[in-house]
């Protein structure tokens, strides 16, 4: 099968779906910019993440499984604290690409070209 075939398949499959990821228009973009910086700063935790995990904790009260927990909790926190002051523009991002969906735009299928 070549690649334009496909290509057609995968827009026709797409086309026709009944099923069709929305958001309620009347949440307005204030709550999709939550949603995106909401994402944004899970993606950002775990980023962090192996950043965090060589540190040592000091003596005499680092260490443990509580140290752990609580360092990932941290983690998560730092992730939040980025995204809610300008975060690395991912949001941005985010907020259009769920605005194209909401609107039916179908900008993210693979474009296909014309053999006529």
């Amino acid at each position: 099968m070549s690649m334009d075939a496909m290509n057609l398949q995968v827009k026709n499959a797409f086309d026709n779906a009944k099923v069709i990821p929305r958001i309620n228009p009347k949440a307005g973009n204030g709550k999709i910019r939550k949603m995106a910086e909401t994402y944004e700063a899970f993606f950002l935790s775990r980023v962090l993440q192996p950043i965090f995990s060589g540190i040592k904790a000091a003596e005499p009260f680092g260490g443990g499984v509580g140290e752990d927990m609580w360092r990932s909790l941290q983690v998560d926190e730092y992730g939040k604290a980025i995204a809610a002051n300008g975060g690395i523009g991912l949001a941005d991002g985010i907020m259009r690409e769920i605005l194209k969906l909401q609107e039916g735009t179908k900008s993210w299928l693979p474009a296909t070209r014309s053999t006529t």
